[in-house]
């Protein structure tokens, strides 16, 4: 595998265009330029990261239209993910926007919810979850999450962690844009610093809320 030399501007052309011609045959035509500009790139940032941060799986570019009243089939945007456990880890995602950053769970069932809500309203975890949301905050990421428009039932309207009671997940990220460091291989330590800013939210969420 060629070593890794950045993100090139190309791979952004790339999904500005497909916004506009979301369809096979230009996909076909333009498969080459996926490949050189951005899955093999990515692929290479993704193999400098893993001895810090595991493996990871980059996502299918093809929709699953299925069930959705969208049938473009394509997806307008490149992600990846280094999973700690299932559904819960490091993401990254290429867009016309640019580069993405982020991380948490991702995913959840009714144990892992019973789980995550039990953590939070846990005063010892709770509280560290509390500290760690308000140290991603002020590194520039936003806190998001599937949540619900009111504390969930059997938990305290007035609780001290209501707004964190109301999460079904848990994540937080960070549109970077298209800096100039993404272009070279500097890259991968400029990822690298902000996923450690949002290690202790995935190990958080990797301890109490992993499947």
């Amino acid at each position: 595998m060629t070593a890794f030399a950045g993100i090139p501007d190309d791979a952004f052309r790339f999904y500005s265009d497909l916004e506009q011609n979301n369809n096979r045959d230009w996909w076909l035509e333009h498969k080459p330029v996926y490949e050189a500009a951005v899955k093999e790139p990515l692929t290479g940032l993704l193999a400098e990261l893993e001895p810090r941060f595991g493996p990871a799986k980059i996502f299918r570019p093809n929709r699953d239209v299925r069930f959705s009243p969208d049938k473009s089939p394509y997806k307008t945007a490149q992600g990846a993910f280094a999973a700690l456990d299932e559904g819960v880890g490091f993401y990254l995602q290429i867009s016309a926007d640019g580069l993405l950053i982020g991380g948490g769970c991702h995913t959840h069932t009714p144990a892992q919810l019973t789980r995550l809500r039990s953590a939070v309203d846990n005063p010892a975890s709770g509280e560290a979850l509390q500290k760690i949301v308000r140290e991603v905050e002020a590194a520039g990421f936003a806190v998001e999450g599937e949540r619900l428009k009111s504390v969930p039932r059997g938990f305290d309207k007035d609780h001290p962690r209501a707004e964190l009671l109301k999460y079904k997940s848990l994540t937080a990220g960070a549109n970077v844009g298209r800096p100039g460091w993404l272009a070279g291989p500097g890259a991968v330590e400029e990822v690298a610093k902000r996923w450690e800013e949002l290690r202790p939210l995935v190990e958080w969420v990797g301890r109490y809320a992993a499947p």
